[in-house]
């Protein structure tokens, strides 16, 4: 056997083709349908002491596309082999899968000798069945605690008055005015619920103000190995991400997204890698995820992404509020 390789592709009569040709060609060979599947397929290879080669992925896929599994697999195994095929490609497709070390790019339809030489063109050596190098643990979650709370002005001669007092509160890590149902979206965080609370009532004293909600940032309920890829992802690529694009001019829209709690795991690992999401929060007993598109297009992208998340099943209503600018920051 020349190397076990996990082939990951959502197409049944491609996985069937490159599992086929590729044992023809002495290489050991489980083929996944999807993200999800596959991250529990490494799981179970590494609990069972083994461990996968080489990796070949396709990059659409409907839960996490290829880039990503991509980018959280070299995060941990920096010199794993892997080879980016798909249908869709384009230049930037291929510069970015190239950027990452040791990775090969094959656009479809390709022949098995194809394969066969991107994957020997890759060094050898790395393989999953060993610790991962980084973000191994999901020990990276939030220390502190971290709550969404919702208000209406009453008094709406006094606007701007009510946002400088609340922006100004100690625990008060952003306060932005919306179009919605509600005036302003505030996230809190502080050292423990207690310090919330306390907090949530300092808010609720503020003259003008009528609080409409306040919903603590859960631990979503997610496989253990479904979740430590997603902190890894989490702490590489969206936190990042999240704090840049909230220094971008443009628009920015929070997405409130209502779920049946019982498929919170498909439902919450869909929305989360959406590429034009930012961050994805849980609230609210598991029943809503919290998300923001930020930056330039914005607005125009919601439409799109409101879509995209409606048709993901269990996804119950998404609703969305534009935060108006109030200050130049």
């Amino acid at each position: 056997m020349k190397a076990r390789v996990l082939v990951i592709d959502d197409e049944p009569e491609i996985r069937r083709n490159l599992t086929f040709g590729l044992t023809q060609e002495d290489y050991e060979v489980t083929a996944c349908p999807d993200g999800i599947s596959a991250i529990h397929e490494l799981d179970r290879a590494r609990a069972a002491g083994g461990g996968y080669d080489v990796l070949v992925t396709d990059i659409f896929m409907p839960d996490i596309d290829g880039l990503k599994i991509l980018k959280v697999l070299k995060s941990q195994y920096p010199d794993l082999p892997a080879v980016v095929i798909t249908g869709f490609g384009d230049d930037v497709l291929r510069f970015t899968a190239l950027s990452e070390h040791n990775t090969a790019y094959l656009d479809k339809p390709f022949e098995i000798p194809d394969l066969v030489a991107a994957i020997e063109s890759l060094a050898g050596g790395a393989s999953t069945a060993q610790p991962p190098a980084v973000g191994g643990q999901p020990g990276g979650m939030r220390e502190s605690v971290t709550a969404y709370l919702t208000v209406r002005i009453t008094d709406p001669d006094r606007s701007m008055d009510v946002f400088n007092a609340l922006r100004a509160l100690e625990g008060v890590a952003s306060c932005e005015a919306v179009h919605g149902d509600v005036d302003l979206i505030l996230v809190a965080q502080a050292a423990s619920m207690e310090a919330i609370q306390r907090l949530f009532d300092r808010v609720k004293a503020v003259p003008g103000v009528e609080v409409a909600s306040m919903s603590p940032v859960e631990r979503p309920r997610l496989d253990r190995d479904i979740s430590t890829f997603v902190e890894v992802y989490r702490e590489a690529v969206k936190a990042p991400a999240t704090e840049a694009a909230r220094k971008q001019p443009g628009t920015t829209s929070y997405i409130i997204v209502d779920i049946d709690k019982d498929a919170i795991q498909q439902i919450f690992t869909t929305v989360f890698f959406i590429e034009d999401l930012v961050f994805c929060d849980v609230i609210d007993g598991g029943s809503r995820l919290v998300g923001m598109i930020t930056g330039q297009g914005a607005v125009g992208r919601a439409p799109r992404i409101i879509e995209k998340i409606s048709q993901i099943e269990g996804v119950l209503r998404v609703r969305v509020a534009r935060v108006i600018r109030l200050l130049d920051e």
